[in-house]
């Protein structure tokens, strides 16, 4: 009997599953989007019943698109947006509050006051990460502190927080665990980078007590076992758990150091492979778990630096702006000019991630003129999504004290050969597509599926193939003249 992987990509718009066979191709696919909730300006929420739902009626679509018997399905792989916190009832596992998004900027200043007092080098030493509204932890201290009652029901460990895999595990288990992977307990700036374990003295500085956290796994391995749910059988084993550009990594065969990626999704984010070794980074990325796949292995670690927007900044040209009606259209209306002819748009709609770590920082589109179309403003949306990683590029390559060959792309944006054209142009290197850009429901399958033993490592290297390859076409000079045009809109965003 032939045997599949389910994976679950739960993202920021919406929820994709899919099966994968023994030969690691997706056989069947079904996506879903759910609503984006603004209650204020710079806050992002979802409705965790939402999500949820997103994923289990894909479930049932998916195994009946594919026409396979449930018990075919040999194991589940998840993989999520990362740092948006859930806080649920521990007995009922009744969301207590809509879930804060990554992307909410809420708790600014709560993380300038930690800068003030001091705690920046500290945190960045024990976790990687930079004190900024991005993680979960200010979330989790703001949920504490503004859901009634939280509080006194957290001191008597009735209620449960946890990033979305940690709350899929517990949907998918009916309540039975409580987990989360290496990867995106890395990304709470709680997790203790070295030790892979909470962190006492994190945790004081936070207010967070330390039994509402979920318990830390590896990335690969029997996890947990399903139960109760109306759309799967008991006890298929949840046997890989990632965050979702540690997923692609992973799915992008970027299994040896100095191999990396970058994900073009809601946000952009640029990884590599750094092995057992952390990377300190001083200028301003971040140092991070990619995986751990086993308890007794070592966690490989990943620099990293991530925009918060970029085809979120399509998504706003469409639906606030009315520019296009789909997205795809946004290649075809930028290819009707061939620059943006002084047009920059910074999409900094949510603040400045890496380099820049600017909570406040406002998105921009300037220098129009009376001869300015919708197709230089589309045009100048692609340059941004491509000169955001660039400056990324750059920062890491200042980290590591050498260039990069080459860069992997994946994500649903990494189809635009315009856009992959100028990512490479702008990089100054390679840029490598590969046959599946669906690299983050692979990488998620792919540790399930070791964690099964469906596969093994050298297996998964024989998977990968390359689709397409995009190599530099301008100058130096060009390069930089164009990168400090840039830069110069990005400082407007910060005045």
């Amino acid at each position: 009997m032939k045997k599949f992987i389910l994976a679950l990509d739960q993202g920021t718009t919406g929820s994709t599953v899919s099966l994968i066979d023994q030969k690691g191709q997706i056989v069947a696919q079904c996506d879903q989007d759910f609503k984006q909730i603004y209650p204020h300006p710079a806050w992002v929420e979802h409705q965790p019943k939402d999500i949820w739902m997103s994923i289990e009626k894909n479930i049932s679509k998916v195994i009946s698109k594919a026409r396979i018997l449930k018990t075919q399905i040999a194991a589940i792989g998840i993989t999520n947006q990362r740092e948006t916190v859930v806080m649920w009832d521990k007995k009922t596992s009744k969301p207590l509050h809509n879930a804060l998004v990554w992307q909410d900027r809420r708790t600014a200043d709560y993380c300038e006051e930690l800068k003030n007092k001091g705690y920046e080098e500290l945190l960045k030493k024990k976790t990687g990460l930079v004190i900024d509204p991005y993680f979960s932890a200010s979330k989790i201290n703001w949920l504490l502190k503004n859901v009634k009652g939280a509080e006194e029901r957290a001191a008597k460990g009735n209620i449960r927080v946890g990033t979305i895999d940690s709350f899929l595990v517990d949907r998918l288990t009916s309540g039975e665990s409580h987990i989360t992977d290496v990867s995106n307990a890395s990304r709470t700036q709680l997790m203790n980078i070295q030790t892979c374990q909470w962190d006492d003295e994190l945790l004081k500085i936070f207010s967070i007590p330390k039994n509402i956290l979920p318990k830390i796994v590896s990335s690969s391995g029997k996890l947990a076992m399903t139960k109760g749910m109306k759309v799967l059988p008991d006890r298929i084993p949840i046997a890989g758990i990632a965050g979702d550009q540690q997923a692609a990594l992973f799915g992008q065969n970027c299994l040896n150091e100095g191999e990396s990626k970058c994900t073009f999704g809601t946000g952009s984010f640029l990884l590599m492979n750094t092995g057992e070794k952390q990377v300190s980074s001083k200028s301003g990325l971040l140092t991070t778990v990619a995986w751990r796949l086993a308890d007794t292995e070592k966690p490989v670690y990943a620099l990293e630096g991530g925009a918060f927007i970029c085809g979120a900044a399509v998504q706003f040209l469409r639906d606030q702006l009315g520019f296009i009606k789909t997205a795809p259209e946004i290649e075809t209306l930028a290819k009707k000019v061939k620059s943006s002819e002084g047009v920059e748009f910074v999409p900094a709609l949510t603040g400045l991630g890496a380099p820049y770590w600017d909570a406040n920082a406002r998105g921009i589109i300037c220098g129009l003129t009376r001869g300015s179309t919708r197709a230089h403003i589309a045009r100048a949306t692609l340059e941004a999504m491509a000169l955001q990683n660039a400056e990324i590029l750059i920062a890491m390559q200042k980290d590591l004290g050498k260039d990069l060959k080459s860069v992997r792309v994946d994500g649903g944006a990494s189809a635009n050969n315009l856009l992959m054209q100028l990512q490479a142009d702008y990089l100054g290197t390679e840029v490598i597509r590969p046959r599946n850009i669906e690299s983050t429901s692979l990488g998620a399958a792919y540790l399930a599926g070791l964690g099964v033993d469906l596969w093994k490592i050298e297996d998964l290297k024989k998977i990968w193939k390359v689709s397409k390859n995009f190599f530099p076409k301008i100058s130096g000079e060009d390069r930089s003249a164009r990168l400090k045009l840039w830069q110069r809109a990005v400082l407007r965003t910060r005045e």
